[in-house]
């Protein structure tokens, strides 16, 4: 048995080496994960970690697999119409979503309940199950608009988790401000984790 099922959210905003780290280490870790990847998140894995993911979900689970080095047991990857998915129905969603990297255009949609597509459905019910929903956007600079849609998911009981590393842990590798980010998105899912140096424990 999962120690829990999460879903994931892969969108197009560029940081697709946080939501690939993120993904092997709730693998690594005995957690189920339902991966739903946009049409634009593809190109980016394509483009930043050279994983050529087709349009069907049965293909993306099997490329994933091989390139990652995951069980496939503990993943099933989504197509974005299947709305027969158990992430888009509060009956049997799970009630933790992070989306990494998360695009302005899928936090827009995700704050004023669009549901256009399963990533944006998916937000919408754990939002509406008051579960814990995880953005991570990945853009600079934010402008009103984007400011305005980060409060109103704040207010409706998301999590805005910028991919904004620190650097006081004196990185000397770009996974290692990977791991920083990826170590504060399963804080903030609850599970416990030593992947990054935290404050305090630098010299220690």
């Amino acid at each position: 048995m999962p120690k829990d099922i999460i879903t994931l959210a892969i969108t197009g905003a560029s940081g697709a080496a946080y939501a690939t780290r993120l993904l092997q280490w709730l693998n690594a870790h005995g957690y189920f994960v339902h991966v739903l990847v946009s049409d634009a998140g593809r190109v980016v894995m394509t483009t930043e970690q050279q994983i050529n993911l087709s349009k069907s979900p049965e293909k993306q689970k099997q490329e994933l697999v091989k390139k990652l080095r995951l069980n496939e047991e503990l993943l099933e990857c989504w197509s974005q119409t299947n709305w027969a998915s158990p992430v888009a129905s509060g009956s049997s969603s799970p009630d933790k979503m992070v989306v990494c990297p998360c695009t302005t255009g899928s936090l827009s949609a995700i704050a004023i309940g669009a549901s256009n597509n399963l990533i944006e459905r998916a937000a919408d019910v754990v939002l509406k199950e008051q579960g814990k929903l995880i953005l991570v956007p990945r853009e600079t600079p934010y402008s009103m608009i984007h400011l305005k849609n980060m409060l109103a998911v704040t207010e409706a009981g998301g999590v805005i988790l910028p991919a904004s590393p620190g650097f006081y842990h004196e990185p000397e590798k770009i996974e290692q401000l990977v791991d920083f980010i990826v170590s504060r998105i399963l804080d903030h899912l609850g599970i416990a984790n030593s992947i990054s140096t935290r404050w305090g424990y630098m010299n220690n």
